[in-house]
């Protein structure tokens, strides 16, 4: 998370320490605070003032809750958030308590990156027209946008809100399943034709129980059938007989599993600097392809560097 950046130390309850942000303010694209809402504005480093000071700045908040409404004071973290904002909803089986992929759907997802696109758009809105702008990211807000795909099924009938009776989290052929080796698969043949390579290759074809996908009533006892087929052989032979076909397959990796994988490999997704496995950037740029970051900085490791490099550029302007 760290690697590649630089980072200064600065002690903001004091004068001085307001000052010489208000300085690197003056001269900044935008500017990042995960406080509580209130917090920068005792501290005298509101947007207001930061906008007065640079009038093109992007000034980014992030929260869980937003900076008002109900909540907006209380503790929180990704879970609470996903779970408020209904995100979480479908995120497990039937009678089962929904269970998220740590942080990816909130932090990172509803969160970091959602403020990311917010920040990119402020800063060409600021560079066209010289104005910027707040840009209030709370996660409870883009995690709830993030279901805009889910609501657009459920308008059309068919996404239901009893988990397991729904396209996406219900079918027998769009499930994980246990091998005889204790790891896992997924399958995800939603269209008819990915479908039936699936049942061809698992030797069902001419199984009339699954000669109906759709039929939501059959899938309970076609997801016992499928689970129990399985379970037959470990995961390497699954992938063997199914992967790299349209049946629309995948084994279920840990991270360092992936890393070893021949199609991550090819693409090189992951790394392992220093000792610590880590994802390449990512997505791709033809024109401007980025290079690996740097070091892990030390905290406050880069202040004198920085602050110094902040004054020669007030200095020249």
């Amino acid at each position: 998370m760290q690697r590649g950046k630089r980072s200064i130390a600065i002690d903001l309850k004091t004068p001085d320490g307001v000052d010489t942000l208000l300085s690197l303010v003056s001269h900044c694209d935008a500017l990042i605070e995960g406080m509580r809402p209130g917090v920068m504005e005792r501290l005298g480093l509101g947007p207001d003032v930061c906008l007065q000071r640079n009038p093109r700045l992007v000034y980014g908040r992030m929260t869980g809750w937003g900076q008002h409404g109900p909540l907006a004071h209380t503790a929180g973290h990704d879970l609470n958030y996903l779970a408020l904002s209904g995100a979480l909803w479908y995120a497990g089986q039937p009678g089962q308590p929904p269970l998220p992929p740590p942080t990816l759907v909130g932090d990172i997802g509803g969160g970091a990156m959602y403020l990311a696109v917010g920040l990119l758009a402020g800063i060409m809105h600021a560079r066209a027209t010289g104005t910027g702008q707040i840009v209030d990211a709370a996660i409870v807000d883009c995690s709830a946008h993030m279901t805009t795909l889910l609501l657009a099924l459920q308008a059309a009938g068919k996404m239901h809100t009893d988990r397991g009776e729904s396209l996406l989290d219900g079918p027998h052929w769009y499930n994980t399943y246990r091998c005889a080796d204790g790891a896992f698969i997924s399958v995800g043949s939603l269209e008819p034709k990915f479908y039936r390579e699936l049942c061809r290759r698992l030797g069902l074809e001419s199984d009339h129980a699954f000669e109906d996908c759709y039929t939501a009533s059959a899938w309970p006892d076609l997801r016992i059938r499928l689970a129990a087929l399985f379970e037959t052989r470990t995961r390497s032979e699954w992938c063997e007989l199914l992967e790299g076909t349209d049946a629309c397959f995948a084994p279920v990796l840990t991270p360092n599993e992936a890393a070893e994988h021949p199609h991550m490999q090819a693409r090189n997704v992951y790394r392992v600097d220093d000792g610590v496995l880590q994802p390449n950037p990512a997505p791709r740029f033809s024109a401007t392809p980025p290079s690996n970051p740097g070091q892990i900085p030390q905290r406050g490791g880069h202040t004198d560097t920085v602050l110094r490099e902040w004054e020669d550029r007030q200095g020249k302007q």
